[in-house]
């Protein structure tokens, strides 16, 4: 039978020890069986997904881990989620990612995801700035919640224009990162993405969501097929757009769920049985991201980050290994023939609520393949396996190929 593989991404799961979990990471304190069952039977090590001279956001992170070439392909978080959503886009069309963001009085960024603004609400503000603030060039679209995006269309419009990432400044001035040209052709748009985002604090004053912050702009771009390189069927089950356009770039088609909301309230089981059907349906390969990881880490919140790593390796990951066990992926879907990986796509500390470019702990499990000496998942251990340090496409090869 034909082998099949799945990634289980827990975003910004990795850390760094804590005094008040007694010098030990919150991946090393959580309960995770089924994470260190990976671990026991396969082989671990590290991967480096936030090389230097990249930025630290996950578009980069994730296009390393599965394998994209990040100096040829690497186009910004606002096409990715374009091509999430089906916005048709143009050769003369920039993108950019925006949060709705929650600014006080004194211009300090207080939340940069407006509180975790309901859909709704999220949706009613968009329809307000294109009312107001929209044009034939100037184009606003709504994403997930917070997570919107923006479409300056026309030939004057640049992708020179460089950025801050609303979730590294917290507590920092809005004024102090505002975004800049790279480089002259830059200045038109730079100036213009400022005066939206000063047009758009008077508007939303007095919403809990007060604030817009564009960046991660970028035009459409080449993007290899993942399915293509490896001869695979493949999937992607995201409740972000950055990660299901990211897969929809690279040949994996993006499997919705409705209860999946990129937040600590997802419906983790939904996306479990989204892989089981997916494998059922004929699919090889499936990469499964939780989101979760990420925003309770950037919260700084210890117990939720504890609780979201159990709750993914319950409730995802084990209920997907269960689930194969049990016949429920279908005859062609056996522990026999199923390989496992499990990692992040970046840390987040939850000191400093931000991502580090440290390279990410890894463990695969495929059947048949000799295990090595690490007997669980964690930051400590998995560097001492034998994958040794992993970069570029190196995981995805040892999964699809090796």
């Amino acid at each position: 039978m034909k082998r099949k593989s799945v990634i289980f991404l827990g975003d910004g799961m990795a850390d760094e020890p804590l005094a008040e979990l007694g010098n030990r990471t919150p991946l090393q304190v959580a309960r995770t069986p089924y994470m260190d069952k990976i671990a026991l039977n396969g082989r671990n090590g590290t991967l480096l997904t936030l090389p230097d001279g990249f930025p630290t956001s996950s578009d980069v992170a994730n296009m390393s881990v599965l394998g994209g070439d990040l100096a040829t392909e690497l186009c910004g978080r606002g096409p990715l989620e374009a091509a999430s959503q089906g916005i048709k886009t143009g050769p003369d069309d920039v993108i950019f990612r925006v949060n709705l963001t929650t600014v006080d009085a004194d211009g300090i960024l207080r939340d940069f995801s407006g509180g975790h603004i309901a859909q709704a609400d999220a949706e009613e503000t968009i329809a307000l700035l294109n009312e107001k603030l929209g044009s034939d060039k100037i184009r606003f679209y709504p994403g997930v919640s917070y997570r919107n995006l923006l479409v300056l269309s026309g030939p004057e419009f640049s992708t020179q224009v460089a950025y801050d990432k609303p979730d590294d400044n917290h507590g920092n001035p809005v004024a102090e990162h505002l975004p800049r040209a790279k480089a002259p052709e830059g200045e038109f748009t730079a100036a213009l993405l400022r005066d939206l985002i000063s047009r758009a604090a008077e508007l939303l004053a007095g919403r809990r969501a007060n604030g817009i912050w564009p960046w991660s702009g970028g035009k459409a771009g080449a993007i290899h097929s993942i399915s293509e390189r490896y001869g695979i069927r493949g999937a992607v089950v995201s409740a972000v757009d950055v990660i299901n356009g990211l897969g929809k770039c690279m040949g994996l088609d993006a499997i919705r769920v409705p209860g999946a909301t990129g937040y600590i309230d997802t419906d983790y089981e939904g996306k479990a049985d989204a892989v089981l059907a997916a494998f059922k349906d004929g699919y090889d390969f499936v990469y499964v991201h939780l989101e979760a990881t990420d925003e309770v880490s950037h919260a700084q919140d210890t117990r939720l980050k504890i609780q979201v790593i159990e709750e993914f390796d319950r409730r995802i990951i084990g209920r997907v290994m269960d689930g194969v066990a049990a016949g429920l992926a279908g005859p062609q879907t056996t522990p026999q023939n199923t390989a496992y990986c499990v990692l992040p796509d970046h840390p987040v500390p939850i000191a400093i609520g931000k991502h580090t470019r440290t390279p990410v702990p890894v463990a695969v499990w495929q059947p048949g393949v000799e295990p090595d000496a690490v007997t669980e998942y964690n930051e400590f251990s998995a560097p001492t396996g034998t994958l040794g340090h992993l970069k570029k496409d190196e995981l995805i090869d040892l999964l699809l190929r090796g």
